[in-house]
């Protein structure tokens, strides 16, 4: 299981019975990763927002900690760019469909990005899911805030990819 931790900027990989495996310490400029998801060739792929200067991307890091390749910089709403991006699904080929939530949708990283763009307005998606053998992305989104910032309601999008 991999746990990331914002805060230290580290990503913590723990065995079925809850032993410490590994520690790796992400580079300075990865900073508030959000979601991480090891990759079978043992990189990681992080999605993360710089708080105090407005970088929001993805990057693919090595086993070392090291920035490999990344995808965005400062937060927009272009196709080559994303405004936090919250969570992440891998396919078996390796391509990373990435929720973009103040933009309101989910962008598929790939050599030709792929923008999926939902068909009502929404608050924006927060969870993302791929069934690889049903060929199916599930987007969890919230809709609407009450008055004291908590959630009343929500949905999932299904869209085949």
């Amino acid at each position: 299981m991999l746990v990331t931790c914002p805060n230290v900027r580290k990503i913590k990989e723990f065995s079925t019975d809850g032993q410490l495996l590994r520690e790796l310490t992400l580079p300075e400029d990865v900073v508030s990763p959000w979601h991480s998801i090891q990759l079978s060739s043992g990189e990681f792929i992080v999605c993360h927002v710089k708080d105090n200067d407005p970088v929001h991307r993805v990057c693919l890091i090595d086993s070392d900690g090291s920035v490999v390749r990344s995808f965005s910089g400062p937060a927009g709403s272009d196709s080559q760019r994303m405004n936090v991006p919250g969570h992440m699904a891998v396919d078996r080929n390796g391509f990373v469909f990435v929720v973009d939530v103040y933009n309101s949708r989910a962008l598929l990283l790939s050599p030709n990005v792929r923008e999926f763009v939902f068909s009502e307005p929404c608050w924006g998606p927060d969870r993302v899911h791929l069934d690889s053998d049903r060929r199916r992305l599930y987007i969890a989104e919230n809709m609407d805030i009450d008055d004291d910032g908590e959630y009343v309601a929500g949905r999932v999008v299904v869209t085949s990819v």
